[in-house]
């Protein structure tokens, strides 16, 4: 028997990479002005106040969450200290390297103008071998990510917890929510291209007994309700539909 029935995901709130790679598709640049390493960019303003009003839907729950798995990147970190301050408290925490965003090894801060420019080989291949097993070299695919997720939810699937939070990225949320409930490649495909895991927003898994049902995707009412600002910023073109 299953013994976790219930999974929170959490996307971050808003990072300053974010709004970095926001700036420079709008603008058609080729690179994003980031100095930071990936893992260490931290939430912007508006994701700190986003972070924060994460505390009122895990205080209004009738079954909270008793354990939380993190992101080891800071962007994520952040989200879940600054959502318990004024949430319910969660005893077990726990980091998990198989929870950090997608790497995208030589399109990491290019964007789409960028990867076409310098490296037009691999748009090419995109091309032809769909985003879903598309693996730029040093980088991962979307297969690639399902797989190391699949190794967390194995591990995950053994804790005594009836509830669990993760605290990750737009393409983990997206991934999990695939695994979960058993989308192959076109569903996903069809439900990422109508859908967004908002920043700061709360997507919801239950298991029935025998199967994982979506309970609820991508969640921001508790954004809306505080006066925190709601935003998408869907990532890198490479993770994302076009």
């Amino acid at each position: 028997m299953v013994a976790l029935e219930e999974l929170w995901l959490v996307r971050h709130g808003e990072s300053v990479g974010n709004i970095a790679a926001t700036a420079a598709e709008v603008a058609g640049d080729e690179a994003i002005a980031l100095d930071t390493r990936d893992a260490d960019v931290p939430l912007s303003e508006t994701g700190v106040e986003q972070a924060r009003a994460l505390g009122a839907p895990l205080l209004a729950a009738e079954d909270p969450p008793q354990i939380a798995w993190l992101s080891p990147y800071v962007r994520a970190q952040q989200t879940f200290a600054m959502g318990v301050e004024n949430g319910p408290a969660i005893s077990r925490v726990l980091t998990d390297e198989r929870l950090r965003d997608r790497e995208l090894g030589i399109l990491d801060l290019l964007t789409r103008q960028g990867v076409a420019a310098r490296h037009p080989e691999e748009a090419a291949r995109r091309a032809h071998l769909g985003k879903y097993y598309h693996r730029p070299p040093g980088g991962e695919s979307w297969a690639d990510v399902s797989l190391r997720l699949r190794s967390f939810l194995h591990d995950a699937a053994a804790t005594d917890a009836r509830v669990g939070l993760v605290v990750a990225h737009d393409a983990v949320v997206m991934l999990l929510v695939a695994v979960l409930t058993g989308m192959d490649e076109p569903s996903l495909l069809k439900f990422a291209g109508a859908n967004t895991v908002l920043n700061a927003s709360v997507t919801r898994l239950r298991f029935d007994g025998e199967r994982w049902q979506l309970v609820v995707f991508s969640d921001v009412r508790h954004l809306e309700t505080l006066g925190a600002e709601v935003t998408a910023h869907p990532g890198s073109p490479d993770v994302h539909p076009q």
